[in-house]
């Protein structure tokens, strides 16, 4: 008797991707379709959006591990630029650490308009994706070392599911040490 093949989500098999990234279910955001005109491989996961629910509460309606979700944070420098910073969804960003990595007396978090005004996206659903304005962009660079992440796709309780890796050809993400994990 021939056993059926496993399913290991965080490792689809051959050709799954490209067959995930031409489902038709998931939410049309800029961040999707910055993804398809790129060809860049996606699995959409969409849950129940709970305000102040953040990663956590997303990681558990996908049953994934918090770390591989990873939020996207908005910072300003201390010359009023903003900047993007990826970061798990467990983890801090140490600012005073990511000034020193940049160069800069000091960042600070974005307000919630100058967010959205510069993403062009809802405070909740922030994707790094198809932004409205051309944002530096930086990772946490343990990041870059997982298989898979959930990343907003640009719309609250939507995320992506894609290859890290496609944060630094897509979006020229550099990768910073920053994180503070409990």
């Amino acid at each position: 008797m021939e056993l059926a093949p496993v399913y290991d989500p965080l490792t689809p098999p051959a050709g799954l991707e490209t067959a995930l990234m031409a489902r038709t279910d998931a939410p049309m955001t800029q961040a999707v379709r910055f993804l398809r005109a790129r060809a860049i491989a996606f699995a959409p996961h969409t849950y129940p959006y709970e305000a102040h629910g953040g990663t956590h509460h997303a990681a558990r309606c996908l049953g994934v591990s918090e770390h591989a979700v990873v939020k996207t944070l908005v910072f300003e420098t201390d010359g009023g630029r903003p900047l993007v910073m990826l970061m798990h969804g467990d983890c801090n960003v140490s600012t005073r650490q990511l000034a020193r990595k940049l160069g800069l007396r000091q960042v600070n978090p974005a307000s919630e308009a100058v967010a959205q005004k510069v993403t062009g996206y809802q405070v909740g659903g922030i994707s790094p994706f198809g932004t409205r304005q051309s944002l530096p962009v930086y990772v946490e660079a343990t990041i870059l070392e997982l298989d898979r992440i959930y990343i907003n796709g640009g719309k609250r309780g939507f995320l992506v599911e894609i290859d890290p890796m496609h944060l630094r050809e897509a979006l020229n993400a550099q990768p910073v040490s920053v994180a503070l994990c409990t």
